[in-house]
């Protein structure tokens, strides 16, 4: 299989036999650049950062470790070894970690400085949130978010500007590369027992931690009419394979605690490669788009071959590791009807930043005269698929909104609701905890009210 891209400015072309194969072993075992840095080998870590620019002229740092070299066909990447001028000269990121004492051991260094010339380039300037993907025990990272305050406003590097790549196809493959969804559909329904590859986040860890051989596969990078997100005047329609970080984007002015949420949703480096699609699609219990997508009445529509259907996105969840997709059918898109936006969502973790949920909540609750209207709940982590809460729903709907209506709405979980004891929570901690988020949406700057739900167990 030749796979060609673009490498530090220099067209390359990787040969391989297998299609998992990662871009951290290629770089480190077959092409001599070992800047980037093995660590967790799961995507957590960050010290495996790179900075790949597709067709669009983005671009963006992504995990090393879970890519595979089919998804880099016409694609241009940079390593710390490019970000250099060739006379020398540091990239201002590069500089503004020497300057400011940013690097102590230098093992997490490579990765920070690619993901932080990544952000520069962009103009992003969530320094903090930038950086969330990669871990540093040395600094602190005080000075490290210092340089990247530092390096802000200095002139982006030419070389950061990759020009957009000839169309490359991967050459001598038994596996598919599909140009587009059709194309995707008809070899799909020939193949149903093939393995799809999006942003590989998740099926990237198939391979690095379990050892799992894949089969027949099919790359869907090439797919970009399956991106994008499409704001209509009844509808927000978000293809399968838009990103998370384009999503958190583009649905931030609709729906901002939606938008929160999905910041939260591992690091820049995996929300630029997981895709909505995928998401949806792995039917975890715990996956963090689900709910608010539930509670917002979201349709999720799938295809196989020229078939198509539609469902109401909480239908298509039937149990813990089961969907309502058919062999050789796939997620094509998702949409939202426009609405007001009344939604809230709630996650609960360990930790703030890129961490799996114990408890993910989300909550539409439209007032029509100043009662609750057809008012929609949904959890996740709190059984064995994102789930909504009907028994709560019920004794939201028609209610003022008042402290007694959310506590008797917390007490009503109990009957929707049956968690499970896992390492993350217990099945009690989990039912507190989303009573807990029931009764905080009364809390709205209120003490008084803060004060009457201290205490408060169902």
């Amino acid at each position: 299989m030749e796979i060609p891209f673009r490498l530090n400015g220099e067209d390359v072309t990787a040969t391989t036999d297998d299609p998992t194969a990662t871009l951290l072993d290629w770089l480190r075992g077959r092409h001599g650049l070992t800047g980037t840095k093995e660590g967790c080998n799961e995507g957590d870590c960050g010290a495996c950062s790179v900075i790949v620019t597709g067709a669009d002229g983005a671009p963006r740092a992504l995990n090393a470790c879970i890519l595979f070299l089919p998804q880099l066909a016409g694609r241009a990447v940079r390593t710390v070894e490019g970000l250099a001028e060739p006379d020398g000269t540091l990239h201002p990121v590069q500089q503004a970690m020497v300057d400011l004492h940013g690097s102590q051991c230098g093992f997490c260094t490579p990765g920070f400085v690619t993901t932080m010339a990544a952000a520069h380039a962009r103009g992003d300037t969530d320094d903090a949130d930038q950086i969330a993907g990669n871990l540093c025990r040395c600094t602190g990272y005080a000075p490290i978010l210092r340089a990247a305050r530092a390096a802000r406003d200095a002139p982006v590097p030419d070389l950061m500007h990759e020009p957009a790549l000839p169309a490359s196809p991967v050459r001598g493959s038994d596996h598919f590369h599909p140009q587009s969804g059709d194309e995707l559909a008809e070899w799909y329904a020939a193949h149903p027992d093939a393995t799809l590859v999006a942003g590989a986040t998740d099926v990237g860890l198939w391979v690095t931690k379990q050892f799992r051989p894949l089969g027949r596969l099919a790359f869907l990078a090439g797919c970009d009419d399956l991106r994008g997100v499409t704001v209509a005047e009844d509808a927000i329609e978000i293809g399968a394979m838009c990103d998370m970080e384009t999503l958190r984007h583009a649905i931030a002015p609709h729906f901002p605690a939606f938008a929160e949420l999905l910041r939260r949703y591992g690091s820049v480096q995996v929300r630029n490669a997981a895709t909505i699609g995928g998401n949806i699609a792995n039917g975890s219990p715990i996956g963090d788009s689900p709910p608010p997508l539930i509670a917002l009445g979201a349709t999720l529509h799938l295809r196989r071959a020229d078939d198509r259907r539609s469902m109401p996105l909480e239908d298509f969840f039937l149990d813990y590791g089961k969907q309502d997709r058919a062999p050789g059918e796939f997620v094509e898109r998702v949409t939202i009807p426009r609405q007001p936006d009344t939604l809230r969502c709630h996650k609960l973790s360990k930790r703030f930043d890129q961490d799996i949920s114990a408890v993910c909540g989300a909550f539409n609750l439209p007032l029509v005269d100043g009662r609750f209207a057809t008012p929609r709940v949904a959890f996740g982590g709190m059984a064995g698929t994102p789930k909504r809460a009907p028994s709560a729903e019920v004794a939201l709907a028609g209610q003022a909104p008042s402290a007694d209506t959310f506590r008797r709405a917390a007490e009503a979980l109990a009957q929707d609701f049956e968690p499970l004891t896992d390492m993350r929570a217990s099945a009690d901690y989990r039912m507190r905890a989303a009573q807990g988020m029931l009764l905080r949406l009364a809390y709205d700057g209120d003490d008084t009210v803060a004060h009457d739900l201290i205490g408060v167990r169902a």
